[in-house]
C-alpha cells in the first residue's frame, strides 16, 4: 500500500484492530500497526496519542456531541429529555463499518486491566460532559450529575447491546430501550 493513499486514520485503525486480534493487544508496537497500515510511526502519532487511543478514537467527538446537544436544547426542555437527545444524537456515529470491529474493541478492552482503566475513565469524561452541560443550562448540580450518570449509563448498555450483535443494528433503538429502562428503574426506586 503506498504512502500517500488517502484515510491514513482508517488504515491504522484497520491495521490495529487486525494485529490485537491476531497477535493480542500487548504484543502489537505502534511501529507494527503503521508498518501494516504502509505508513509511518510518526503518522501514527499524528493521528493517535498512543497505542490504546486507537481502541478509544471516538471518546471526543461523543463528548462534544453530548455537550453540544445539551447546549443547544429547548429551553423548557427537562434534564432527562436532554440527556436522552444527547445519546440519541450519537447513533449516526454507530454504523455498519464501525460495527464490524465492535466485538474485537469489546474483547480487546475486557481481556487488559489498563484498557479497562481507560474505558472507566473514557466513561466518566462522558458523564461529566453531560453533567457541565446541564449546569451551564442551570440545572443543580445534583440534578446534572444524576441525569449525567443515567445517560452514560443507557449509553454504555445500548453501546454494549450494539457491539455484541453478530449482525448491525441500529444504535438508536438500543439507545432508546435502554433510556426508557433505568428511567423506569428510577422511578421504581420510590
Amino acid at each position: 500500500m503506498a504512502r500517500w493513499q488517502p484515510d491514513a486514520h482508517a488504515r491504522l485503525e484497520e491495521a490495529a484492530l487486525e494485529l490485537f486480534a491476531e497477535r493480542g493487544y500487548k504484543a502489537v508496537s505502534a511501529a507494527e500497526i503503521a508498518d501494516r497500515a504502509g505508513l509511518t510511526k510518526a503518522t501514527f502519532f499524528r493521528h493517535f496519542t498512543d497505542k490504546p487511543e486507537v481502541l478509544f478514537w471516538g471518546q471526543d467527538l461523543l463528548a462534544n456531541t453530548f455537550r453540544q446537544t445539551i447546549t443547544d436544547g429547548p429551553p423548557a426542555a427537562s434534564p432527562l429529555d436532554l440527556v436522552r437527545a444527547a445519546v440519541l444524537a450519537v447513533a449516526p456515529v454507530f454504523d455498519a463499518d464501525r460495527h464490524r470491529h465492535a466485538a474485537t474493541r469489546q474483547r480487546l478492552i475486557a481481556s487488559s486491566e489498563t484498557l479497562h482503566e481507560r474505558a472507566v475513565l473514557k466513561r466518566a469524561a462522558l458523564a461529566q460532559a453531560m453533567t457541565k452541560a446541564l449546569q451551564a443550562r442551570g440545572v443543580a448540580a445534583g440534578t446534572a450529575e444524576l441525569a449525567g450518570l443515567a445517560g452514560t449509563a443507557a449509553f454504555d448498555a445500548a453501546y454494549a447491546r450494539w457491539a455484541a450483535s453478530p449482525t448491525y443494528r441500529g444504535f438508536a433503538g438500543l439507545a432508546r430501550r435502554e433510556l426508557d429502562r433505568i428511567v423506569d428503574a428510577a422511578v421504581s426506586l420510590r
